[in-house]
């Protein structure tokens, strides 16, 4: 019998006590255990409770958006709710992030450099290496995981671009997603932007949301301020003193560009005076308002070879006409974003939690020069052309979206001249290592805690300085271990101390960048930086040295005046680089996007798909018909009457689909934007293969065959080849859901829901292109080794 086993005979009272010999069942219990509960004493472990008036926090980061675009930064944009708060707050004016927004949200949630933090690239690529896993590092403590273990409720709406492209389907892993990375509430998307009128993928904790159909009036930015407020109330309802942690991550104003009407029609001619003019009246304003030191020198347009910019006076009349527009959705965007954030405000004032909530909004990284030269209609367009010597963009293609633009059946970026404008007074724009891509607007905001309101900061301080700021102002400690083991070293430094005294010293005195091969390192006033030109040699790479204190906007190179200082900040970057699983740089050759793992071959074989399954998620489908040639083979019955789409994969910004429309078989290639329409004839009553055979004849071209029963009925070739991120919606058995791929059926049948019976729908891929098979790559990589 065991020192605690009573004898049945021995007949103790209820009320005996086990003292002496506990079982080891009880170890660790801090009360004090008998027969029953009324001789008992209970113990309950402690419960995270944050500290007595804990403030709310609210930490809102916009996507793209620019050091010039709020007013209050010399923005002519409408900002008057963000102008609000930092005229009662501080604004920063030498705030630093990564130059991509990926490593930003990465840097900002863990406080780690963004290749430590596994993030080194966005996450659409999984070439293997620890800098560039495309997930967050499991053992990294986030922002969220702080709050949350230390009594917050830990909330998130918006973009979440943190895990691997191959995750984001239902099928997981979901570890890197917000809910095992500390969050309790999710509401947004998964990947990197989305359309704004019908988002391709939502999700909601960890699932997708099954919608068929959107709205006419939907927009993505107000949903999310909707679904965040009703966070907050859930909180309130539930615990009356209980604050949160809520991460407001936007999606815009990251491309594709897109606005409610009215707010564009706001903004309608206000940029026809061009970028030039408008970067001019943008830097006297920043430095009216002393956001820029009085000393500061507006640099030239940019004329680096790849970031060029040329004069808007040498446009064209219909150049002029397409940019300007691109340019009025942008500011439409922006104005929305203020509209979003004056609701929270004055929601929170209702609650009686505005003064005790702390505010942080920034941006992910400068100005966005996607749009490339000419700017776009079709988002996915201009990034196939750039894999191409010829680009497929063109302003008499978007002459004619010229009204429809903002709206759901265009996908738009503004040329990088804008984004110029954007990243005003600074040189580059994001992805560049210059401070165009990476110095941004960072307003904090706390009435019950800053003492010093309206003040500006000229303090450098960086990204991975929030986490430790916030820990600090909410009285809590970042942990420096997780399950046991210790966690990586911490890059950033709270700067409290500089929220509140415009004198103290910065708490960030070097950081190093890089990004797709572009190179920079900061410390002390003085910045060495690379503008990096894809394929050349990093050995004869150009490094410019600037003295940032005399020449913020490095209009000046010191490189060939102080050889030893360059070679100091080259050698410290060489170092950090090697500290911060940076290497191996991307030479520019796409061998980053091509390699994957070998366990995601399987997501490229034949699949069988059936009606009533969802929608099969982008990534997951993009597989079986990326750089090759496929084909789609669909058994159905078919009757009389019977009508609506077969299957559809994509959207607006590009995809193809079959469907029967009104009697006839009709195949429809959306070539980002561009419509190509095949009439196949009517098919006669019975069951059928129907069968969609497409040929990848490399140079970004597809030849797609329709087959009934073997024979062909029509073909539709050649026609542009979807790649990169289109069809960015995923494929669709039996109905188009959410953003078609064919706008005029959706105006007359909504998603169009067959009405007959498709038995499955079977995907065959096929061979790779010519220019994207294993050769290929071994191609670029011998060729890649003259890069180093």
């Amino acid at each position: 019998m065991l020192p605690h086993e009573v004898a049945p005979s021995s007949r103790l009272p209820a009320d005996s006590r086990i003292v002496s010999d506990t079982p080891k069942a009880y170890d660790g219990f801090g009360g004090d255990v008998g027969r029953i509960f009324s001789t008992s004493e209970p113990s309950w472990p402690a419960v995270p409770t944050a500290p007595e008036g804990a403030p709310n926090v609210i930490v809102m980061l916009a996507d793209d958006l620019g050091f010039a675009d709020l007013a209050c930064y010399g923005s002519e944009i409408d900002t008057p709710n963000l102008d609000a708060i930092a005229a009662s707050g501080v604004r920063y004016t030498n705030f630093h992030v990564n130059p991509m927004c990926s490593p930003t949200r990465a840097s900002m949630l863990t406080g780690l450099n963004h290749h430590m933090a596994g993030m080194g690239h966005v996450a659409h690529s999984d070439p293997g290496f620890p800098g560039y896993a495309h997930e967050l590092r499991d053992d990294a403590v986030t922002m969220a995981e702080v709050f949350r273990d230390n009594g917050w409720a830990s909330l998130m709406v918006g973009k979440w671009h943190l895990c691997k492209d191959a995750h984001l389907s239902d099928a997981g892993p979901r570890h890197s997603w917000p809910l095992q990375k500390g969050f309790e509430r999710y509401y947004g998307i998964l990947d990197g932007f989305t359309n704004f009128h019908q988002p391709h993928r939502l999700y909601e904790d960890n699932h997708h949301l099954p919608i068929d159909q959107y709205p006419d009036d939907y927009y993505f930015t107000d949903d999310l301020t909707d679904q965040a407020l009703h966070m907050i109330d859930e909180v309130r309802a539930s615990h009356p003193t209980k604050p949160f942690f809520l991460y407001f991550s936007h999606g815009a104003v990251h491309a594709p560009l897109q606005a409610k009407a009215h707010d564009i029609e706001k903004y309608r001619g206000m940029y026809d005076a061009g970028w030039d003019e408008i970067r001019r009246r943008r830097f006297e304003r920043q430095l009216e308002l002393g956001v820029v030191p009085p000393h500061t020198r507006l640099p030239p347009r940019n004329d680096e070879a790849g970031h060029a910019v040329g004069p808007w006076d040498e446009l064209t009349d219909d150049e002029k006409l397409v940019f300007a527009r691109y340019m009025e959705i942008f500011a439409g965007m922006v104005d929305n974003i203020d509209q979003n954030v004056g609701r929270l405000r004055a929601h929170l004032e209702a609650l009686g939690e505005w003064d005790n909530t702390i505010i942080v909004f920034t941006s992910d990284n400068g100005g966005s020069r996607e749009g490339q030269e000419l700017g776009t209609s079709a988002y996915f367009r201009t990034l196939v052309s750039q894999t191409r010597a010829d680009s497929l963009d063109s302003v008499d293609l978007d002459l004619p979206k010229l009204d429809t633009m903002g709206g759901p059946t265009t996908l738009p970026h503004y040329p990088m001249g804008w984004a110029m404008v954007s990243s005003t007074p600074f040189r580059l724009y994001k992805i560049n290592t210059h401070q165009g891509g990476h110095q941004v607007p960072l307003i904090v905001h706390w009435p019950d805690g800053i003492t010093t309101p309206g003040e500006v900061r000229r303090q450098y301080q960086h990204v991975t300085d929030l986490l430790p700021t916030l820990a600090e102002l909410c009285g809590v400690t970042v942990p420096t271990s997780k399950r046991g083991q210790a966690v990586p070293a911490p890059a950033g430094s709270s700067m409290v101390s500089t929220l509140h005294d415009a004198d103290a010293p910065t708490t960030h005195p070097e950081q190093y960048y890089e990004q797709i091969g572009h190179r920079g390192f900061y410390r002390n006033g003085w910045s060495a930086v690379t503008c990096r030109q894809p394929r050349r040699s990093f050995a004869t790479e150009t490094w410019e040295l600037h003295n940032l204190d005399d020449d913020p906007t490095e209009t000046v190179d010191l490189a060939a005046e102080h050889p030893d200082k360059l070679v100091e900040l080259q050698e410290a970057w060489e170092q950090a680089a090697w500290a911060n699983q940076v290497f191996p740089l991307d030479e520019g050759n796409y061998v980053k996007m091509m390699q994957q793992p070998p366990w995601n071959a399987a997501l490229a074989e034949p699949a069988v798909f059936r009606p009533g399954m969802p929608t099969v998620e982008r990534w997951r489908s993009l597989q079986l018909i990326s750089s090759r040639s496929f084909r789609v083979d669909i058994d159905v019955d078919i009757a009389v009457d019977d009508d609506g789409v077969l299957v559809a994969h994509g959207d607006q910004g590009g995809g193809y689909s079959l469907a029967i429309d009104d009697g006839r078989l009709v195949h429809s290639h959306n070539g980002y934007g561009e419509m190509t329409l095949v009439d196949c004839g009517p098919v006669e009553p019975g069951r059928h293969t129907i069968t969609l055979d497409v040929t990848d004849v490399g140079d970004v071209t597809w030849e797609p065959r329709v087959l009934v029963d073997a024979v062909e009925v029509g073909a539709a070739g050649p026609v542009p080849r979807l790649m990169a991120m289109a069809p960015f919606e995923g494929i669709d058995i039996g109905i188009d859901r959410r953003s078609p791929v064919n706008w005029d059926l959706y105006e007359r049948k909504g998603p169009a829901r067959f009405t007959g019976t498709i038995h499955c729908v079977t995907y065959t891929p096929g061979e790779l292109a010519p220019d994207n098979g294993g050769q290929y790559l071994q191609m670029l990589k011998e060729l890649g080794t003259k890069y180093e």
